[in-house]
């Protein structure tokens, strides 16, 4: 359920981030990426919200910065961020969105990834391999992750 035009225009002069005020009081907030805007911006309106306002930059360096521009402290935040090339770029924007919203003190963070990265190296085909699904999932927990919402993942153990 959308709030009034009214209070989101309230909300974004006091610095709070839009978002869905769920019948629990929870607030629901959805943020994005820069790896697919147009799909981010899709879902957004489909939950009649709109995005969180993020400032991106991309250093000479090659370095990433992400900022949320307004507060999400309590609320329950979902980052959406697609996997196409470059996949490690990608993956290393939501690690730096997902420990700014922690340290932004969201309340509860949902990763919204509809391609899971490196969902095809799921188990050891030889010795000496890695299983990189894995190492995504524990490096998504650590950097802040409660949840990981995804579609088609490429075999069923990556659900563990």
């Amino acid at each position: 359920m959308a709030r009034k035009d009214k209070t989101v225009d309230l909300d974004r002069e006091r610095g709070i981030a839009p978002g869905i005020v769920a019948k629990t009081k929870k607030r629901l907030v959805v943020a994005s990426g820069r790896s697919h805007p147009a799909l981010a911006t899709d879902v957004a309106e489909a939950l009649g919200t709109e995005l969180v306002p993020t400032e991106y930059r991309t250093f000479a360096s090659g370095e990433i910065l992400t900022r949320f521009e307004v507060s999400i402290r309590g609320c329950d935040v979902f980052l959406i961020q697609s996997f196409g090339p470059p996949v490690n770029e990608w993956l290393m924007e939501l690690l730096i969105m997902l420990d700014a919203a922690k340290r932004a003190s969201a309340k509860r963070i949902t990763v919204v990834a509809p391609y899971y990265p490196y969902s095809r190296q799921d188990k050891k085909g030889r010795g000496r391999e890695p299983i990189s699904a894995r190492l995504v999932a524990d490096v998504l927990k650590t950097a802040g992750a409660d949840r990981v919402m995804s579609v088609d993942l490429h075999a069923a153990q990556i659900q563990g």
